[in-house]
């Protein structure tokens, strides 16, 4: 392994301040409930409205700015999200009447959450990609009440037009115009014009994200999201300035997003460098992604593509590109990772906005234990049970025996009961 450009080393933030201050806004919230939320809006966006959910014609309004392609390539992308989302629901099924022996019947249901929230960040970028990719899936997996939420616009009161649209057009049944650990802490516990959900969904900043960690319990959430994330393993056939640009395609995110390139050809790891430094001058985003590359952009030389694919599971990134000569050489032995492109072909930006797969993924490492968000990230799998008399007489010897084993005495009496033994 030869490092050819070595990213800066992330500094630990401080998290006990951050900490202090979301446990803070949580417990204004629940105590003061929409005079919280009033006040923070003042203080943090610079307009206070009279109702944080968005009426019906602040909607029309919004579709009324928006051009009729816009509302056509909302639609298209919707598709995409939609159909891929039915598929990943249409392969899980329902157990019926499993029997591990004779009299005793297993089984279990898929059931929706009955309600969740969409949260669609604003910062930097209008992304309303996010209210698609969050909102279509809860909507197919049958999910009773989907509410959507994002910040304001700063001084407008407003979520951002084009978000506005995307979230009404992928269902949401209710929007709220409300944004911030604020917001996190409001569809957890409720406020007198919110009700409380069973689940939380989306990326926002660090206080967002701080504030799911510690509502978790309270309600669910989908996972804790940090900066973006990308990496690419490329050997001398790839195409430097397709991997450059998809290098800057992640960098232009977040002055902390993180792209890694991963080469056994050191003439085409230099030719990358070169390329992103050609290509970072033409970015109205390049003070951004310049910040992004030089703090946390790295290419690392490695001996061949066994040695990539350990280096990529250790990494675990959020985006993983696979452009190589033969891509079906390594794919069964990479395990870790939020999503996979596949060949030069598959620009990792088709997956943020429309090939259909979610843009909601894992990142710092947490593709070791989860996927991202997909239709089962709304779905409970509930199982039940059922049995006959002669098969409850027939395992009750064996739970009584285990129960008492464990001192559980009444464990072991309600199993007795069943066949009148001890």
């Amino acid at each position: 392994m030869k490092i050819i450009k070595k990213a800066k080393e992330r500094t630990a933030e401080d998290t006990r301040k951050l900490r202090g201050t979301v446990a803070d806004i949580i417990d204004t919230v629940c105590a003061e409930g929409d005079a919280a939320l009033k006040e923070y809006s003042r203080r943090f966006d610079g307009f206070v409205r009279e109702s944080s959910r968005v009426s019906r014609e602040e909607i029309e309004a919004a579709y009324a700015r928006m051009d009729a392609a816009d509302i056509e390539d909302l639609k298209a992308a919707r598709s995409n999200i939609e159909a891929f989302a039915k598929a990943q629901l249409a392969s899980m099924s329902e157990v019926k009447d499993f029997s591990p022996q004779p009299g005793i019947f297993l089984g279990h249901r898929i059931i929706p959450v009955s309600s969740c929230c969409c949260y669609v960040p604003g910062g930097r970028y209008p992304l309303f990609s996010t209210a698609l990719m969050l909102i279509t899936p809860a909507k197919a997996a049958g999910v009773g009440r989907v509410v959507a939420t994002a910040p304001v616009v700063h001084g407008t009161g407003s979520i951002n037009y084009k978000t506005l649209v995307a979230m009404d057009l992928a269902g949401a049944d209710e929007i709220y115009a409300v944004g911030g650990a604020q917001a996190i802490a409001a569809f957890s516990y409720g406020t007198e014009e919110i009700r409380p959900v069973d689940i939380i969904v989306g990326p926002g900043n660090q206080f967002v994200a701080e504030a799911k960690r510690q509502c978790y319990g309270q309600v669910g959430i989908d996972f804790i999201a940090g900066p973006s994330e990308v990496l690419a393993i490329a050997d001398a056939e790839a195409d430097p300035e397709v991997l450059a640009a998809d290098l800057l395609a992640q960098c232009e995110h977040d002055p902390n997003a993180k792209s890694f390139l991963l080469a056994t050809d050191e003439n085409l790891a230099r030719a990358v460098i070169d390329a992103v430094e050609k290509e970072l001058p033409t970015l109205e985003t390049e003070e951004i992604a310049r910040r992004s590359w030089e703090d946390y952009g790295e290419v690392v030389l490695l001996d061949d593509l066994d040695e990539a694919v350990s280096v990529c599971n250790e990494y675990a990134p959020e985006h993983l590109e696979v452009n190589i000569r033969e891509p079906e050489r390594i794919l069964d032995r990479l395990t870790n990772y939020g999503s996979l492109f596949i060949g030069g072909n598959t620009a990792e930006a088709f997956g943020d906005y429309a090939s259909g797969t979610n843009h909601t993924l894992p990142t710092v490492r947490a593709a070791r234990y989860t996927g991202g968000v997909w239709v089962g990230t709304f779905l409970k799998t509930c199982t039940h049970q059922r049995m006959t008399a002669e098969a409850a007489a027939s395992i009750a010897p064996l739970v009584s025996r285990m129960a008492r084993g464990e001192g559980l005495i009444a464990h072991a009496i309600a199993a007795e009961k069943r066949y009148g033994g001890k």
